[in-house]
């Protein structure tokens, strides 16, 4: 469709206008809310004033958070003045390693908080940072990004934004009465794949996009061996007893920008999901662990594969799947399909209608690996060219958490909106909880909440900036 017949479908389309029953569409604890209908403080394309200094805290510096640490220790105008875990070795340890990046300067006074579970509500209240990034386990990722923003900070928030719609909704109006960025770490946008089919999209290089398919397919299983700390300890009692897809958002990010959702030309609508049998972690558990170990006592219920597909306003599809317990490859899928070609990962590939220039005579076959030289050389995106090799040096999943950050900082410097704005992460969270709903309800179509109440239409796309 090109923008006119776009118009005029989103028009015509009980589906899109907020009329269409929000109320009757949406809970209670979100129509009943006092801010629900005032989007006067809309943060689709919202900029913070400037800072010159960006002063920041984090909460939880495990696995995760110890690398964004670090990293964000060693970007210019960044200085690192809290750090909260209930670890007082690893507070210490993220402490020591960015007094070092900062060489006994920048980062010289950052006050350290451990032992308990509010210490990072006092880390708040005494040093009032800028912004604050929250890499905890699932369940505390909503409570400390609302307190954070209620404290005056912008809060960076792990994947996912939240678990429940409910938590969404509070996340979205706490945001728009403060005034403070709320951003979900989707690291998969700033990947350099991710980034050039962006780039390719926008130049309309596969025509107008029909479908897309995201996943998520990582083999995690050893992950239960964390017993005590880490990721593990934590996240298989959620695979236990939950049933949907409970880690959408790296496939889905990307897919959902090329597509523009929530962004001016199309929004997401509806949802249906199911779930294999759950026998992997059951079997793995009863294969490495003594019969009375407490990974043997969980009744697993989360399937061992999730498949999703969605529905969006315009009526296109995307395709997400989860599996983090089946012996197979890393994948996240990462394809969008145009009336003009398909561009895939896992690995990269590329077919167009006619050819790739150079490479194939025509769409029946895939340019892929060094064939694609002309290709990256023709759209690499402009951030890539300009950010990519430092990227890569600092490292991170291959360079695109340093990115991530680094626009993150460069952003609240300059006063510029964010890649990613509060209603894109609350609606790619939003695909677990509904998930479990319609595995539930036997695969019943569940229908996606407008978090931007219709202002989604008049929300400019994410701009390829050069």
């Amino acid at each position: 469709m090109n923008k006119f017949d776009r118009r005029s479908f989103i028009k015509k389309t009980s589906l899109s206008g907020v009329a269409l029953g929000l109320g009757s569409m949406l809970p209670s604890y979100a129509t009943n809310n006092p801010f629900f209908e005032d989007v006067s403080k809309y943060m689709g394309g919202f900029a913070a004033p400037k800072l010159n200094k960006v002063r920041i805290a984090l909460i939880g510096v495990g696995a995760r958070g110890s690398g964004h640490a670090t990293q964000l220790a060693t970007i210019e105008g960044t200085e690192i003045v809290a750090i909260s875990d209930l670890y007082e070795d690893w507070a210490n340890r993220s402490a020591d390693k960015c007094k070092a990046i900062g060489k006994g300067s920048r980062h010289k006074n950052i006050a350290v908080y451990h032992g308990g579970e509010d210490k990072w509500r006092t880390m708040l209240d005494q040093v009032k940072p800028d912004a604050v990034f929250i890499s905890t386990n699932w369940k505390n990722h909503a409570p400390m990004a609302i307190e954070s923003m209620k404290k005056g900070a912008h809060a960076f928030v792990e994947v996912p934004m939240a678990l429940t719609l409910e938590e969404m909704w509070d996340i979205v109006f706490t945001s728009e009465q403060t005034q403070k960025h709320c951003m979900m770490l989707e690291n998969v946008n700033y990947g350099r794949d991710e980034l050039l089919y962006l780039n390719m999209c926008r130049q309309g290089v596969i025509g107008d996009i029909l479908h897309g398919e995201a996943s998520y397919i990582h083999e995690l299983r050893f992950q239960m061996e964390e017993q005590e700390r880490g990721t593990g300890s934590w996240r298989t009692p959620h695979y236990a007893k939950r049933n949907g897809n409970l880690y959408p958002t790296h496939g889905l990010g990307p897919v959902a920008q090329y597509m523009n959702l929530a962004r001016g030309e199309d929004n997401f609508n509806s949802l249906v999901s199911f779930s294999t049998p759950a026998l992997g972690r059951k079997a793995y558990a009863k294969k490495n662990y003594a019969e009375d170990h407490k990974w043997n006592k969980l009744d697993y219920k989360g399937g061992d594969m999730n498949t999703s597909i969605i529905k969006t306003t315009l009526g296109r599809t995307i395709m997400v799947q989860w599996d983090e317990t089946s012996p197979r490859p890393y994948s996240r899928h990462n394809l969008v399909q145009g009336t003009k070609g398909t561009l895939a990962g896992f690995p990269t590939r590329v077919a167009l209608e006619g050819g790739v220039e150079g490479v194939t005579k025509d769409h029946h076959r895939w340019a892929q690996g060094e064939q694609l030289e002309k290709i990256y050389e023709k759209y690499e995106h402009p951030l890539y060219k300009r950010v990519g090799a430092l990227a890569r040096k600092m490292g991170g999943h291959g360079g695109m958490d340093f990115m991530m950050l680094f626009r993150i900082v460069e952003c609240l410097r300059n006063g510029e909106p964010l890649d990613q704005n509060v209603y894109e992460g609350c609606h790619w969270s939003a695909v677990t909880p509904l998930s479990e709903r319609s595995v539930e309800q036997g695969g019943a179509p569940q229908a996606f909440p407008d978090f931007t109440r219709g202002k989604w239409k008049t929300t400019e796309p994410l701009a390829i900036l050069k």
